[in-house]
């Protein structure tokens, strides 16, 4: 029985709610269309992770892009919300698995 990656699932959440506060208080729909887009990439990664551990490049890939375009958003605007914080959790979900990615910590699959 594979284990669930509920960080993970978190993360994918936190992106996809975020893209619909973003449409409901300014009707952006590009946060709508992107905040769903990652979500679903980020969550299918976390998918792929609970049944493989080691299968955490889709999770990884989309983390990176995620957090390079919000990091890009925040050093711009300066703006903790949202950009900030979804540049600050991407970052440490790529810490995560590049940390795994190197093995200086190990998941055993079950």
């Amino acid at each position: 029985m594979p284990s669930t990656d509920f960080l993970t699932y978190g993360y994918a959440a936190l992106v996809a709610t975020g893209g619909i506060i973003g449409y409901v208080k300014a009707k952006s729909i590009p946060s709508l269309a992107m905040g769903l887009l990652f979500g679903s990439l980020i969550g299918f990664g976390a998918y792929r992770t609970s049944n493989n551990p080691n299968n955490y490049y889709m999770a990884l890939g989309t983390s990176v892009a995620l957090g390079g375009f919000m990091g890009k958003r925040y050093m711009d605007s300066g703006k903790i919300m949202p950009a900030g914080l979804i540049a600050a959790v991407s970052l440490l979900m790529v810490l995560r698995f590049t940390a795994r990615a190197v093995g200086l910590v190990s998941v055993k699959k079950d």
